[in-house]
């Protein structure tokens, strides 16, 4: 699992489930900084993957810090094991 950049174009075209999202805000602001995390489990395969391009917000955000003009385009994809029960 990649959190540098979105899943390559191919990946995103022959997973098995995607999920994308973009989010755009003229401010943002972290009170307290998130953890995140994606975790897939049943049936997955190794090659799934997840990923974002950021625009004027770094990876790692800081607590009390406004964050201006941000854009995140966010990818999920999945590749699923047919072989696995």
């Amino acid at each position: 699992m990649s959190h540098d950049g979105l899943p390559d174009p191919e990946r995103q075209r022959t997973a098995d489930i995607l999920f994308t999202a973009k989010v755009k805000a003229d401010e943002l602001r972290f009170h307290v900084a998130p953890e995140s995390s994606v975790t897939f489990t049943g049936n997955a395969s190794e090659d799934s993957t997840s990923g974002s391009d950021r625009t004027n917000l770094p990876d790692k955000v800081q607590e009390n810090t406004t964050y201006s003009d941000i854009e995140v385009h966010y990818a999920i994809a999945a590749i699923l094991n047919p072989d696995e029960p």
